[in-house]
């Protein structure tokens, strides 16, 4: 079915069940960022392939809300298929909820799948809607309807993360959990998103691709873990992992009429935006929910020294494998046919090289010239690039290791590039040194620092339309929260030992895409009368571009932090390169 024909089929439905507007958002019953292939209605429905987006349709209209990552992306796939778009932060487009309000009737109805669909979201809109009288109806899925070819639901293995990685047991962490739950006097602790649970039993999964975490939801009270997941994808090896641990299989359907059976009066903590309504629903009313961020969320964000140690060592093998590429890379391009998708394919090779390499902790962005304007851009055989020795080839990707989850980008330059190119790529060199370069205030967030990567763009008039850093899972999501560096507000405190992404960039279209990251660890710096200073240590390791700078626009502070840390590149790197290789990266680190 073409997209409009699908489009047309669910209007069909929504006749048949008296639905006026239905959302289709980008969610799975988790509120996992990445999905697997069954959960991916919102694609199948839009012919949007993003990671974020949300689709309404209505008996005349059908609109995709989707973030600054994916405005190109999103303006070419949608091409014939009658879906707007609608921008999301930009003046002019309200949000998907607002737009509902605005053109919804006294009487109509919204549907949606509440197996998918946050709690937090439901308030959200029930907040918009609530001088409207509109019903909302949450029991159809009404794509599944459609869907006739549908995936299978995941059925990947489990597998038991060893405390040699982790630092702690899985016991060790439920009792932590206990008691952080003893100080918020609460009787449960309900976990629907996927990486909080594997964290917390230190098992890992195979249902997401590149994102080692398995389809599950967990129950902590003060006498049990419950774990209920499909029974099929649990080993001897793993079931005897979680009962040593004190951790119960039940299957994974049983959540529901578990939760419905807790006694009245218990407290019940829970958050909003990892459990869907589905699930909250089934919570006995004479219970009290008690709602905030999950427990495990701002534990796991904070990585202990073991988990560091390990981290640090990923990062020498992605950096080794990174440095492998981008001689091959150097030496061959231009000598032989080597596209997006092949360039890719060996950079994932180079990876799997590396010891304790899992797989990819994202689909790679391999972005040739005007491509890379395109954030989040993913190359298919009509797109796919062959490079050639001119311009800019951009190259972001990452690994997971049993030893730590991996995230890099780096801009390289092919061949001849433009004066405009150039100074793209100095400026956003400048915001990348001026902030992990930073010294800051203990008490800072992610939003207090965004600034200081975006103000060389703004002096030049440029800015990107996404937020500057992330945090990183360890062998987990390749985002993790509750912290990241955007304009966006956020509370949470820059911690010691979170770990975070670094990578403003330049995004032109039809031009071109520059992007340069490292990854940092939260360290203290100083103390004074004044009061507690942070840093970042840098923990990833590749060289950046020099035939990219204008080196008369660096400062000397801006050339001595590169001079220091292409110095620690080649010291780190080089035992594991071959004569050739090593010979390449002392050029490639050399002092500017």
């Amino acid at each position: 079915m073409k997209i409009e024909d699908r489009i047309e089929a669910l209007r069909g439905l929504m006749r048949d069940k008296e639905i006026s507007a239905y959302i289709v958002p980008s969610y799975d019953p988790h509120q996992s960022e990445y999905l697997a292939d069954y959960y991916r209605t919102r694609v199948w429905i839009s012919g949007f392939t993003g990671s974020a987006g949300t689709v309404v349709i209505t008996e005349d209209r059908a609109i995709l809300w989707t973030d600054g990552r994916y405005f190109v992306q999103a303006e070419s796939e949608l091409k014939g298929s009658r879906i707007e778009l609608f921008k999301m932060g930009i003046p002019g487009f309200p949000t998907y909820m607002e737009w509902l309000r605005d053109n919804l009737n006294e009487g109509d109805v919204l549907g949606f799948d509440g197996r998918v669909f946050p709690q937090s979201d439901v308030k959200k809109l029930e907040k918009q809607l609530e001088n409207k009288n509109v019903e909302m109806v949450d029991e159809y899925d009404l794509v599944g309807m459609l869907w006739k070819d549908r995936p299978e639901e995941p059925m990947g293995e489990v597998f038991v993360h060893n405390i040699r990685y982790t630092g702690k047991t899985a016991k060790d962490k439920i009792e932590e959990i206990r008691d952080e739950m003893d100080k918020r006097d609460v009787d449960y602790f309900l976990l629907g998103s996927l990486d909080d649970i594997a964290w917390a039993y230190n098992i890992r999964g195979r249902d997401i691709a590149n994102n080692p975490v398995v389809i599950s939801y967990g129950l902590i009270s003060k006498g049990e873990a419950l774990l209920f997941v499909d029974g099929k994808k649990i080993s001897g090896e793993v079931e005897s992992h979680l009962s040593e641990n004190g951790i119960r299989i039940r299957d994974y359907e049983d959540i529901i009429d578990y939760v419905k059976s807790i006694k009245p009066g218990c407290r019940i903590f829970l958050d909003p935006s990892r459990i869907n309504s589905w699930l909250y629903k089934a919570i006995p009313e004479e219970c009290q929910k008690v709602e905030g961020t999950n427990i495990t969320t701002e534990m796991k964000a904070i990585k202990n020294e073991v988990e560091l140690k390990n981290q640090r060592n990923a990062y020498i093998k992605d950096g080794v494998a990174l440095v492998k590429f981008l001689y091959w890379l150097d030496k061959n391009v231009g000598n032989r046919p080597i596209t997006e998708i092949s360039a890719a394919e060996k950079l994932e090779e180079f990876r799997r090289e590396q010891e304790g390499f899992i797989g990819p902790s994202f689909d790679t962005i391999a972005a040739y010239r005007e491509n890379a304007a395109m954030m989040h851009y993913s190359a298919d055989e009509d797109s796919n690039y062959e490079l050639k020795r001119e311009g800019m080839f951009l190259v972001d990707s990452g690994g997971q290791y049993y030893d730590g989850t991996t995230d890099i980008t780096r801009t390289i330059v092919l061949g001849n590039i433009t004066e405009e190119e150039k100074r793209d790529y100095t400026l956003t060199l400048k915001g990348h040194i001026n902030l992990i370069n930073a010294r800051f205030l203990y008490g800072a967030t992610g939003t207090h620092l965004d600034i200081l990567a975006r103000y060389p763009l703004w002096q030049e008039g440029l800015d990107y339309k996404s937020g500057t850093g992330h945090g990183i899972g360890f062998l987990l999501n390749v985002h993790e929260g509750p912290h990241r560096i955007s304009p966006v507000l956020n509370d949470v405190k820059l911690e010691k030992g979170m770990i975070v992404t670094i990578e403003p960039g330049v995004y032109k279209e039809g031009k071109h895409g520059i992007r340069i990251e490292n990854v940092v660890v939260v360290d203290e710096d100083i103390e004074t009368e004044s009061g507690k200073f942070m840093r970042f240590e840098t923990i990833s390791y590749c060289p950046i571009d020099l035939d990219g700078i204008d080196v008369e626009l660096l400062t000397k502070e801006e050339r001595v932090w590169l001079n220091v840390y292409h110095q620690e590149v080649y010291d780190k790197l080089s035992p594991y390169l071959n004569d050739n290789e090593k010979k390449w990266l002392d050029e490639r680190t050399r002092s500017i």
